[in-house]
């Protein structure tokens, strides 16, 4: 057995699971949010308990040394020693064209993980801090980097270019890369397990659907198309961000007198879900809205349901045969109106909803095809921490045997 720590650092939260492996048992778990905030707070779910206190974190460094202590305090820790920690394992958001799996990183990783920060600013230095952190507290640790891009560098190249002077990838690597990479993986892999298929054995278009939001087209199991591009921004209208726009609407922006700053605040923070409705970038008040006869709230959902459903049909043009659609996020796992409305008027795709079973798949694992459906409809909840888990096990345990044993 072994002790393996999942950190997915951010700039203004670090998250955190403490799994024994290979059993993949969660000992703990929680978050410090706010970090660099006056209210930052602490979370900690132990067993059944859950402790939750302010604190002080500055910024990603403090956040991670205070995770650690937390995993040994006397009152609530789970651990005799920090020491006990086999490896930890660290979600990366931008790996570029480098990486295309998870790897122990070293060196070589850490100065690429940092030339990659010019392609996601806001994520990839915390990414790096949390790296760095647990590195000063466990020196002798095994640390592994698990990339959201790795998972789509099975794209050909026809789908990762964009109409621009090709020079423009060449000397400064602009190209589609996708994102939730970690997320469409394992959930590709759980549909393959429910069809009762290998994991290579499987044509399906994934939709991870939350406060962010992509489609990606798995083709025997590899990523052949997503909806993510250069950055995050690009796809379907998501919570804040405004997905597929025509890039000239910038430049008549720009005209209006627009700044560089203020068009990247406001296609991140300002539009999607939020920007059409004027309301909320959440769905679950959005729906609540809508029903109460508000049209705005009514357009925002109508729009986002429309682009998601161009996007599976785009994708099912490249996918030959279709096997399944698969939800997930916070969205595709619980929305059930969004999953009928987003495949309703599917058939000639080959999909039906059985909308009892729709209506029952909550936050659970689920298929929900009606049986006439020649193509699987699936709802698999994700698990990017436990598949980040699964593969710092795997590598700690290549490169140190003894891991595996405990």
């Amino acid at each position: 057995m072994a002790r393996v720590l999942v950190i997915n650092a951010g700039s203004s939260s670090v998250k955190y699971y403490l799994y024994e492996m290979p059993q993949a048992q969660v000992l703990a778990r929680g978050s410090v949010e706010r970090i660099g905030e006056d209210q930052a707070r602490l979370t900690h779910v132990f067993g059944q308990e859950t402790f939750t206190n302010g604190v002080s974190a500055a910024d990603v460094d403090e956040a991670v040394h205070l995770v650690l202590d937390t995993l040994v305090d006397g009152d609530r820790g789970v651990l005799e020693d920090i020491a006990e920690v086999s490896a930890v394992g660290h979600r990366v958001v931008h790996g570029g064209e480098e990486f295309t799996g998870s790897v122990i990183i070293d060196e070589h990783v850490i100065a690429s993980v940092e030339k990659y920060a010019d392609l996601a600013p806001l994520h990839n230095p915390p990414n790096l801090a949390g790296i760095r952190a647990v590195a000063s507290r466990l020196p002798s640790v095994t640390q592994v980097a698990c990339f959201d891009t790795a998972f789509h560098t099975t794209i050909p190249k026809v789908a990762y270019l964009y109409g621009l002077p090709y020079e423009l990838y060449e000397r400064y690597g602009i190209r589609r890369y996708g994102f939730h990479g970690i997320s469409h993986r394992y959930v590709a892999r759980r549909v393959a397990a429910l069809m009762g298929r290998g994991k290579y054995d499987v044509n399906v278009i994934t939709c991870h659907l939350g406060n962010g939001c992509s489609i990606t087209a798995v083709k025997g199991g590899r990523s052949i198309d997503t909806s993510m591009g250069f950055t995050p921004l690009e796809g379907v209208p998501m919570g804040t961000r405004s997905g597929d726009l025509d890039p000239a609407i910038l430049f008549y922006l720009a005209d209006k007198g627009y700044d560089p700053q203020s068009l990247k605040t406001l296609c991140n923070k300002e539009s999607g879900l939020l920007g059409i409705s004027g309301l909320s970038n959440d769905i679950r008040n959005l729906l609540q809205l809508a029903a109460q006869g508000h049209e705005r709230a009514t357009l925002a959902i109508d729009v986002f349901c429309y682009r998601v459903r161009k996007y599976i049909g785009a994708y099912a043009a490249v996918l030959e045969p279709l096997d399944a659609i698969a939800f997930t996020g916070g969205i595709g796992e619980n929305a059930v109106q969004l999953r009928e409305q987003i495949t309703r008027g599917m058939s000639q795709l080959g999909v039906q909803l059985d909308p009892a079973a729709n209506a029952r798949a909550v936050g659970e694992e689920a298929r929900i095809e009606a049986p006439a459906s020649s193509v699987k409809v699936c709802v698999v909840p994700t698990n990017e921490q436990l598949a980040i888990a699964k593969d710092t096990y795997e590598l700690a345990a290549r490169k140190h045997p003894a891991v595996s044993r405990g």
